[in-house]
């Protein structure tokens, strides 16, 4: 389930992006999803499998959309990263792309 609006700030578009993650099908997102809504997001990227699994389709295409002023929301970091190096090549992937 995801929605997608968008808002200008001078002449860019900038998006609020969530990404939601839980480990298994039986896991339940919901909290994720509410802490995410409340905030307002424009656009909401779920992926239902292990955070120790290098093949994560949605993170994947949430980083292939990613566009310059995006900002990208977690409600943890162990939800979008399986490791500090991961963090940090993550980060350098959304800095590459001017995103937050």
């Amino acid at each position: 389930m995801s929605h997608v609006t968008c808002f200008k700030i001078g002449m860019e578009i900038m998006r609020r992006i969530g990404y939601v993650r839980v480990s298994s099908v039986d896991q339940n997102p919901a909290r994720q999803y509410k802490q995410l809504e409340e905030i307002g997001m424009d656009i909401i990227f779920e992926e239902k499998l292990s955070g120790a699994t290098q093949r994560r389709p949605e993170l994947q295409k949430m980083l292939d959309e990613l566009q310059a002023d995006d900002t990208i929301f977690v409600t943890d970091l162990t939800r979008i990263t399986r490791s500090t190096r991961d963090l940090f090549e993550l980060v350098d992937d959304i800095k590459q792309k001017k995103a937050n």
